[in-house]
């Protein structure tokens, strides 16, 4: 049987909520947990009940998702933030992952578009849609108080790269290379470190803008290519 994946939903609009926990209550391995109307009772929730995932809207009375989301991240690491927001621009993407978020999804989103972004970010890996990927690619430059790397990746790091910009988790990453998953841990690590990185979006992005992937990849032609 599929583990069941928890699920905090936090909206201002209880409308949203609603239709979002109706539709999650279909899926058989999906059970909401919890419903939080603002930022900070999403701070509160998270606390309580433990979520694996949490659906973030970005626009909230008494605090934003960012902020939540970043104070979610810094008392529980392990939580998987997945942003669903009608806004696109840049100057709340961008903020939206470095506070932590895994993916972010626009509400003109297909149903089986949230489904398949919980499940990505369940697994660790990252869900952004083509148009948010874009937006980021120009701004996800070094941080400009810390200078390019001097310290190259690795054949073996570029290729973990790749992968981790493809979709694919840490497990998938071991079996492709044949390597064991603590091996492409500290890869991942060392990829992170040396490029200056703060999760597995970030260094996606950064594959993008250096060219080293594309929008497009599909390497296993299972619907990974946020399509």
């Amino acid at each position: 049987m599929s583990q069941i994946i928890r699920v905090l939903i936090v909206d201002d609009h209880t409308i949203v909520r609603k239709g979002i926990r109706a539709l999650l209550a279909e899926i058989a391995d999906l059970e909401v947990v919890g419903e939080a109307a603002d930022g900070q009772e999403a701070i509160v929730q998270a606390d309580r009940l433990r979520p694996d995932v949490i659906l973030m809207d970005l626009a909230m009375p008494r605090m934003d998702g960012i902020e939540a989301t970043r104070q979610i991240k810094t008392r529980h690491p392990e939580s998987r933030v997945l942003v669903m927001t009608s806004f696109a621009t840049d100057e709340k993407v961008l903020p939206a992952i470095k506070a932590g978020a895994m993916g972010y999804l626009l509400k003109e989103s297909a149903p089986a578009d949230l489904i398949q972004a919980i499940h990505q970010i369940h697994r660790g890996e990252s869900s952004l849609h083509p148009v948010i990927a874009r937006k980021v690619l120009r701004e996800i430059a070094h941080p400009a108080d810390r200078p390019p790397t001097t310290d190259p990746l690795t054949e073996r790091e570029a290729e973990v790269l790749l992968l981790v910009a493809q979709g694919l988790s840490n497990q998938d990453i071991a079996q492709k290379l044949h390597i064991s998953d603590p091996t492409v841990r500290t890869h991942v690590s060392h990829i992170m470190s040396k490029l200056y990185l703060a999760n597995r979006v970030q260094a996606a992005l950064y594959a993008l803008r250096e060219g080293l992937s594309s929008l497009d990849v599909n390497p296993d032609g299972d619907g990974h290519d946020g399509k």
